[in-house]
């Protein structure tokens, strides 16, 4: 099996298809991909931030630098199963990943602060500065069912389709299910392309034939603006 990657480098273009958009697009896409080594799973995410959502206010506004802290697990885990606690920055175009893997209950425990890293590294070190800084806590819980592909040229380019997307916002726990509201409407799919350079000139022509184009999207922006703001703070707060 492949080697679990903990450090990304690269450009992630995003793009929110319809259904149709996304069959016909596949159709053509099936000429130069393969499945990725994970290639169909759950991705459920459980994005910290402060009471007053501080952190994907900031990201809204679109700054030059933005940061964003998340537990990720690839479908369900129970207690020892393996999850990643992420912290993704966004700098200039360019997003820069780093992760580090332990089991689900003793990555809560540590980002609760009831219990230290099992094991202490660089990136341990890099999450102890940001929860320092912040005084974060589970505020949303975001999943969605994702086909992963890689380019049969070139490994470095990945393609992923992520469809029924849902969070709540209790039961902020990865090992109690998927479950939650939709997200978007029935039938989107966002397509994201990761690549660490530029586009290939047939993945360019092919997008352009089909008139797509990238998209700022952010699934726990778009929870927070079309969900979190009405629901819980009944209007008052407006979004910039």
């Amino acid at each position: 099996m492949e080697e679990t990657k903990l450090t990304f480098k690269r450009y992630e273009k995003k793009y929110l298809l319809s259904r149709e958009q996304y069959e016909k697009l596949f159709r053509e896409l099936q000429n130069h991909i393969v499945p990725d080594a994970y290639h169909r799973s759950t991705v459920c995410s459980i994005y910290y931030d402060t009471d007053d959502y501080e952190l994907i206010r900031r990201s809204i506004e679109a700054p030059v630098y933005k940061e964003k802290l998340r537990l990720r697990s690839y479908n369900v885990p129970d207690e020892n199963g393996t999850v990643f606690i992420e912290l993704k920055k966004k700098f200039k175009g360019m997003v820069y990943k780093r992760r580090v893997a332990m089991g689900a209950k003793a990555a809560m425990d540590y980002l609760a602060g009831r219990a230290t890293a099992p094991e202490r590294s660089q990136m341990t070190k890099e999450i102890d500065w940001f929860l320092s800084q912040n005084a974060v806590k589970p505020k949303v819980f975001i999943a969605c069912d994702r086909s992963a592909w890689v380019d049969r040229d070139n490994s470095e380019l990945r393609i992923t389709f992520d469809e029924n997307l849902r969070w709540r916002t209790e039961d902020l726990d990865l090992t109690h299910g998927s479950r939650g509201e939709d997200l978007l409407e029935e039938g989107s799919v966002l397509m994201e392309i990761k690549i660490p350079g530029t586009t290939p000139l047939w993945l360019a022509h092919l997008l352009s034939d089909q008139t797509l184009f990238p998209t700022s999207f952010s699934k726990y922006g778009t929870c927070y603006k079309n969900h979190i703001l009405s629901e819980y703070f009944n209007g008052v707060i407006v979004c910039v």
